[in-house]
């Protein structure tokens, strides 16, 4: 069986953290007995020499040095030399021993509150929440030493190096590199000219859509865009474009089979929603990263991730990955909506559809309906960087405060928000402002009544959600009240007819508008 302290020494030898300078304590001695005949412990009598001489090494070989420091007293002596290596601006790695995970909610003897000890003198504190996790902490605590140039801890309670670890996805690339200039993207160039079957996927990261443009069609790539992102990173209505990533690892698993060589770009490695065992990408596919972002560099578990801004990487790779032919994307037709059939309520595909008919390509589109966003994906391509705007933390309340924001940056833009009524009540004040200050954007709400994908998630579990509907709330009614003129809309001809006055208006409108549109709940959301 493959433990964590395995997995752990297989990490150090990958970054070089070979040398343990240490003054070992009882939570350390399950990590340190028996080292491995290519690990070398080195012994001090006290934790600041033990940081002092960590340090020296560190500077000496210009690289990351590893210390082990015994819990509270431990940490709490080597405070001075932390702060030396900090201001020194020295890259370590420092493992911190802590009291058996099981009873650390006792507070047993040893239990050390170690997160906040060394004060801001770290670069980095972590404390894995799982044994699992352990490995790539350190990987990931090593990346950011050196990338922020100052010690990175990792508390490491003492059960946790006998856990079994197998088949778990460190959360941390293997390699990192920095492309501070063009011949830095070589290894990643090396990656893609030597790849059957590349794809990429984009995220918000990616500011400018060209290079990257350049970069896919030179492949002949499909290009995904990044689930939950808060901007698009690549024009849908592309030929190339395939669509959104699955934010679960067995459908990611089939949407990246047969590629051997995945590139993300301005996105991490790969967000994801509910959680699925398995690993995020079939085996034998490499996964590479350009991101600009240390922290998502540091925590993504890529093969490959290159320190940079996305547009010049992708830039320099244009002229070291040879061309190739197009792989055609299968793109599924979009659907002929017409008027609901038999009077039936309006879907929020209906007006998603009648929206897409209208709307310009400079158009700058802000979202916020959880429950309908897969038909907005489809219906909706964004075909401008701020074609899809929207709120990657997942929290409510964005649409409508962002959106005047927008418009109020942009006002020769046309600026649309699509929200869900629930997620409209979280920024309702914001029609207030936008009255106030004349700022004309188009508020379009689809009102069902409900928090829609909450049910579905109720749903998912098997049991009865016990929140009511808000069929009692007047969206409509509470935008007037609020100064901002507002039109109730129940049927498709009055959807169409309003949509039709209101569109080509949208770039000189001086007030906002509200449109608040009576849908039905969708039933094929899936996350």
């Amino acid at each position: 069986m493959t433990t964590v302290r395995d997995a752990t020494f297989e990490v150090l030898r990958r970054t070089g953290l070979t040398t343990i300078f240490c003054n070992p304590g009882s939570t350390e001695v399950s990590l340190l007995t028996g080292l491995p005949d290519d690990l070398t412990f080195t012994l001090a009598l006290h934790e600041g020499s033990v940081v002092g001489m960590a340090t020296g090494w560190a500077i000496g070989h210009d690289a990351p040095a590893l210390a082990v420091l015994h819990t509270t007293a431990g940490l709490g002596n080597a405070v001075g030399a932390i702060a030396t290596a900090r201001v020194n601006r020295v890259p370590l790695v420092i493992l911190v021993g802590q009291q058996d995970r099981r009873h650390l909610a006792l507070e047993p003897f040893l239990a050390g509150r170690l997160a906040g000890l060394a004060g801001d003198y770290p670069v980095h504190v972590d404390q894995p929440v799982r044994a699992q996790d352990v490995p790539g902490a350190v990987a990931a605590a090593c990346h950011r030493a050196v990338t922020y140039r100052g010690p990175a801890l990792v508390v490491v309670p003492m059960d946790d190096w006998a856990a079994p670890y197998e088949g778990e996805t460190p959360a941390a690339p293997a390699r990192l590199v920095r492309a501070e200039a063009a011949g830095d993207v070589g290894p990643l160039a090396a990656m893609l000219a030597g790849a059957r079957s590349p794809a990429i996927v984009a995220g918000a990261g990616v500011r400018a859509w060209e290079p990257l443009v350049a970069l896919a069609e030179r492949l002949g790539c499909p290009v995904w865009q990044e689930s939950f992102g808060a901007r698009a990173g690549f024009p849908q209505d592309h030929p190339q474009y395939a669509g959104v990533l699955p934010a679960d690892r067995p459908r990611l698993r089939a949407a990246l089979a047969g590629h051997d060589v995945v590139l993300a770009v301005g996105a991490p490695v790969f967000r994801q929603y509910p959680y699925a065992p398995g690993p995020l990408v079939e085996p034998g596919t490499l996964v590479a990263l350009v991101t600009d972002d240390p922290e998502e560099a540091h925590r993504s578990p890529a093969d490959l991730a290159c320190l940079a801004a996305p547009a010049a990487a992708c830039a320099a790779l244009l002229g070291l990955v040879p061309a190739r032919p197009v792989t055609a994307v299968p793109r599924p037709r979009a659907e002929a909506l017409g008027p609901p059939p038999g009077g039936r309520p309006l879907r929020p595909a209906h007006v998603l559809a009648e929206l897409a008919a209208r709307l310009p390509r400079d158009v700058v589109l802000v979202e916020e309906t959880p429950s309908s966003r897969p038909d907005l994906h489809r219906l909706m391509p964004a075909r401008n960087p701020l074609g899809f705007v929207s709120a990657a933390m997942g929290g409510l309340g964005f649409a409508l405060p962002a959106a005047v924001g927008l418009r109020m940056a942009l006002p020769d833009r046309p600026v649309v928000a699509v929200a869900g009524d629930g997620s409209a009540l979280y920024g309702v004040q914001a029609l207030w402002s936008a009255a106030h200050y004349r700022v004309g954007a188009l508020f379009v709400v689809l009102a069902n009544g409900r928090y829609a994908i909450m049910d579905r998630l109720a749903d998912k579990q098997g049991g009865k959600a016990p929140w009511p509907a808000f069929d009692e709330v007047n969206v409509s009614g509470l935008a007037r009240a609020l100064g901002c003129e507002a039109r109730r809309i129940d049927d498709h001809a009055a959807l169409t007819a309003t949509l039709d006055e209101v569109i080509p208006a949208l770039r000189t409108r001086p007030d906002p508008l509200l449109l608040d549109i009576q849908v039905s709940v969708d039933l094929n959301f899936q996350p």
